[in-house]
């Protein structure tokens, strides 16, 4: 029997052909494997060359270096009043060591917090230096002379960022360039009249600024490093100085970590429906796929050995002005200049990066890696990974890194050959099936990463996203 259709000028018209609706019941639709918004290109575990981690360990030897402390304070606020951590002290190279906190505390309490608007002076070229200071908050630029006597940034500093220690050391000794605010400061100062009265009274301090001393009149070469004491462009048969490359007494080790969840799939679903598609195998390939997401995620994000809380604070640099410029960009290669590999950002700063560049009249090219057109600058290549978080302000990083064993850069550790691997240093494990009838299986991945040498990662930090320009 026939369905009647639509009718039309009173008249019924009688259906000539099977309907596509009805024809569709005894047809297969073409389906496609499961999708995942969260895959992304992941450029950071393609470029990272891996080390065979055989033991679980990786212990990174270095040489001696006499270079101590130069981190970043931490502060707490009451209201308007801001305070320096008194245990935070010790991330200042002067006080790095030191555990008395009574003297740390009557060091934190003499500090006194001033305010800089935009473009105010802080402490000027030519004056006494006579104190040390903290920013808690804001942007400051150390201005000095350059070559024909024009003033030129000599670098840019920002929260918990400080200068100058060595003041409190020497007497009557005067500014050698000027500290100017970017944006609105709050910065704290602690004079060298107040430190020495905090000495005097501590013998605990005295000593731990002589043993400081001491170590600072250590020959180093210019890394910091125990220097190798050589000879050339001599003549004749002069007595050579002899030599031994010292080494790190306590060198860092690092554990390989793990990414790791457990897959359960119904008996019912394992067995009766895997056609036209092997449903334990969709469920295995989308829960790598996430645990290789979270792995890149680690390797940028974790506090022990992601990539952005292990460089070097001396390879960290401030934006000039906010957005990422091309002239910010040449500064960070400047800190990785033996051999960069790669830039990473967030697209978003990319982004940014590109419209300071159109808003020059600068277009940068793009260069072909692996058969992808990637944007480049300098002929570097700049690659995307949506693991660099963007912060509230609407701030990010972008990183520049020189990679490889070989190349004293930066490297992914892992351990192939573990048992029922699928991939290097990623395995599945059977874990049984239990009273419900449910199968598990335990998807695990091993990983960790290591900056060689301090050089071989820079990091362009506060990077402005999305800046209306007037």
């Amino acid at each position: 029997m026939t369905d009647p259709v639509k009718p039309g000028n009173g008249e019924e018209k009688q259906q000539l052909s099977l309907a596509t609706i009805a024809a569709r019941q005894l047809t297969t639709t073409t389906k496609s494997v499961p999708q995942m918004q969260g895959i992304s290109s992941r450029w950071l575990l393609k470029l990272l060359p891996w080390v065979q981690v055989s033991g679980g360990t990786f212990r990174l030897n270095r040489r001696l270096s006499y270079t101590v402390g130069d981190g970043r304070v931490t502060f707490f606020s009451t209201g308007a009043k801001v305070q320096v951590i008194p245990q935070e002290l010790q991330e200042l190279p002067l006080l790095r060591g030191f555990e008395d906190n009574e003297v740390l505390t009557a060091l934190a309490n003499r500090f006194e917090q001033r305010e800089f608007k935009p473009g105010e002076v802080i402490t000027e070229a030519g004056k006494e230096a006579d104190s040390i200071c903290l920013i808690a908050h804001g942007k400051v630029n150390k201005i000095g002379k350059g070559k024909y006597g024009d003033d030129t940034v000599l670098e840019t500093l920002a929260d918990g960022d400080h200068y100058s220690y060595e003041v409190l050391l020497e007497s009557q000794d005067y500014w050698q360039f000027t500290a100017r605010a970017v944006t609105a400061c709050t910065v704290l100062i602690l004079k060298q009249s107040d430190f020495e009265a905090v000495l005097a009274l501590s013998p605990s301090l005295q000593k731990h600024v002589e043993r400081f001393k001491a170590r600072l009149k250590k020959k180093a070469d210019s890394t910091g490093e125990a220097a190798i004491e050589l000879s050339a462009g001599h003549h004749g048969e002069p007595t050579l100085p002899g030599t031994f490359v010292d080494y790190e007494t306590h060198p860092r080790e690092y554990e390989l970590s793990v990414a790791q969840t457990v897959l359960q799939i119904h008996s019912r679903v394992a067995d009766l429906f895997n056609d036209p598609m092997n449903q334990t195998e969709q469920q295995l390939r989308l829960t790598v796929e996430a645990l290789k997401e979270r792995k890149e995620h680690e390797l940028i994000n974790n506090r022990e050995f992601g990539l952005l809380h292990n460089a070097d604070l001396k390879q960290r640099i401030h934006t000039r002005g906010g957005p990422p410029t091309p002239d910010d960009m040449d500064e960070l290669l400047a800190t990785v200049w033996k051999e960069p590999s790669f830039f990473l950002a967030h697209p978003r700063a990319i982004a940014a990066f590109g419209q300071e560049c159109s808003r020059r009249g600068i277009y940068p090219t793009s260069i072909d890696v692996g058969g992808n057109m990637v944007p480049a600058w300098r002929g570097i290549p700049m690659f995307t990974s949506n693991k660099i978080p963007i912060s509230e302000t609407r701030t990010s990083s972008i990183l520049l890194m020189r990679v490889g064993e070989k190349n004293q850069g930066v490297v992914g550790l892992h351990q192939a050959g573990i048992p029922d691997e699928i991939e290097p240093s990623f395995n599945v494990r059977f874990m049984g099936i239990n009273e419900k009838a449910i199968i598990s299986y335990l998807v695990s991945t091993y990983f960790s990463a290591a900056v060689l040498v301090p050089d071989a990662l820079g990091i362009l930090e506060s990077v402005e996203i999305g800046r209306a320009h007037e």
